[in-house]
């Protein structure tokens, strides 16, 4: 057994104290979904504020994750983590007694950017703590366990602090940690650098984010309140920043994505995998959040309850996951995440603006088997789909479309909730919890704004479900069946794999 201050114990304590920031950049993207309903009464955001509010988190984490990884390399991974957990900190204090939706969306873009510099940087730090491979594989399946749970448990943590307190204290609850963090990493942690060459592309850097927040404004804003110029400009330039960026990537030695990568189609399929699983969770959470509590009228401690046994099922398939896919195949394993995540988005089709609840369990357990899958096996099959140089472009590529599906899935499945409910909805504000506020509303009123809410969430949850299905049959014809030479019945590793399946 190890002294009490031995390298092997530190580790281990380490390893603690790295997993609480990790827990709360993955916890922020997901605590809002049923909090929004307390957050409207409120602050009264707007159609499109209310989204920003939600995935402007996300958008500022994935991209930016890439960029705070080659600046962890450089100056050193204990050093950005510091600052980092420090300014996660101050944003989530901000947000917690932001005054207005525009302060609160500010502050959660803060807490994304800070979000930014603690994962990779927390990755990094502990492969330095266990040099041993065989410890440290455990850890880094500790930290992927965490994260998804992180993912999983938000709601149902943030339902249980809104049946006590007010909406903010879904944000305080991280500055405990952050302060044991910022008080225990000094002791425990090592400083790390990395030898990756290259400097920051700061242009890169700014059209991919840029690109990609104007062109989502711009659909945004269309959803939730028609077609207008601002929008239409804003969109153009997004997409021109977009595709710049592409072209840029390709002429630089250090690109910040190098989309050299995708001509492997395993690679491809596992990133595509990381992304939409988490587009159609995100926002069928965030949907279903507000239909539970608005829709149907249950508490907010009500709806947190009947999210458990979802984030229980996806909780326990991360972890059963690793074992299964070493018998089955990694080919097996993403076919059965898709056909899950359909089902369970298609059994969000019978539920109604009066009834639904078992359903909505149902869907929520089905397609929790798929979203653990998921965030099980993505990382491992893109870095086994490139040469062993590129494995660190592929796990920040495989890394970074987690969070960016998190943000897209709120901001395109959300807008089409939005425009539908702007369409068929009584026109008389932008949601529906706008709407239940106008004092006086005929019942005839309120069935109408309900039933075209649940109209958006049945859209929202057949294009999600379609798009998996299509994934899963692409999945069949671009991964082999057997793979000689690996051990793994669903994906080869090295160049043999790519031979093949090109």
């Amino acid at each position: 057994m190890n002294a009490p201050h031995s390298p092997g114990l530190r580790a281990w304590l380490g390893l603690l104290v790295v997993l609480g920031p990790v827990l709360l950049v993955a916890m922020d993207g997901s605590v809002l979904f049923l909090a929004m309903p307390k957050i409207t009464e409120a602050l009264s955001p707007t159609a499109d504020q209310a989204l920003w509010i939600l995935d402007v988190y996300g958008f500022a984490v994935g991209s930016l994750l890439i960029a705070f990884g080659n600046i962890g390399d450089r100056y050193g991974r204990l050093r950005l983590l510091m600052i980092g957990a420090a300014v996660f900190g101050a944003g989530s204090a901000g947000a917690a007694f932001a005054s207005g939706p525009g302060p609160l969306i500010a502050f959660r873009a803060l807490m994304g950017v800070a979000g930014a510099t603690l994962l990779p940087s927390a990755l990094a730090v502990l492969s330095e703590l266990f040099t041993d491979p065989r410890r440290r594989a455990t850890a880094i399946g500790i930290f992927a366990a965490t994260f998804a749970a992180g993912f999983a448990i938000g709601p149902v943590v943030g339902g249980q602090l809104l049946s006590r307190f007010w909406w903010g204290s879904v944000f305080l609850i991280n500055l405990p940690v952050v302060l044991g963090f910022l008080l225990l990493a000094p002791i425990l942690l090592r400083e790390v650098r990395g030898t990756r060459p290259g400097r920051v592309d700061a242009v890169s850097v700014l059209l991919s984010a840029g690109g990609l927040l104007l062109t989502v404004y711009a659909i945004k804003h269309t959803a939730a309140d028609g077609p207008a110029i601002a929008s239409g400009v804003a969109g153009t330039i997004g997409a021109a920043a977009l595709g710049w960026f592409v072209r840029r990537q390709r002429r630089l030695e250090h690109p910040l994505i190098d989309f050299r990568l995708f001509r492997d189609r395993v690679f491809t399929i596992a990133v595509i995998t990381g992304l939409l699983p988490l587009v159609a969770w995100s926002a069928t959470a965030y949907l279903s959040g507000v239909y539970l509590q608005s829709g149907l009228g249950l508490s907010v401690l009500d709806a947190a309850f009947l999210a458990l046994p979802g984030a229980a099922v996806l909780t326990v398939t991360c972890i059963v996951t690793p074992a299964l896919v070493g018998r089955l195949g990694k080919r097996v394993a993403l076919v059965t995440c898709h056909i899950c995540v359909a089902l369970g988005l298609f059994l969000l089709l019978p539920t109604g603006s009066s009834s639904g609840i078992g359903w909505y369990v149902a869907s929520t357990v089905i397609a929790g088997v798929g979203y653990g899958i998921s965030f099980s096996v993505v990382a491992d099959t893109a870095v086994a789909a490139v040469p062993a140089e590129r494995a660190g472009s592929a796990a920040a590529i495989a890394e970074t479309s987690n969070e960016i599906g998190n943000a897209l899935g709120i901001a395109l499945l959300g807008s089409l909730a939005a425009l539908l409910f702007r369409l068929q909805g009584p026109d008389l504000a932008g949601t529906l919890d706008e709407t239940l506020q106008i004092p006086g509303l005929a019942p005839a009123m309120v069935g109408d704004a309900k039933g075209a809410f649940v109209t958006g969430l049945h859209a929202a949850a057949v294009t999600a479900g379609i798009l998996h299905g299509a994934l899963g049959v692409l999945t069949l014809r671009w991964i082999p069946r057997t793979l000689p030479g690996t051990g793994d019945t669903g994906v080869l590793r090295g160049a043999d794999e790519r031979s093949i399946v090109r």
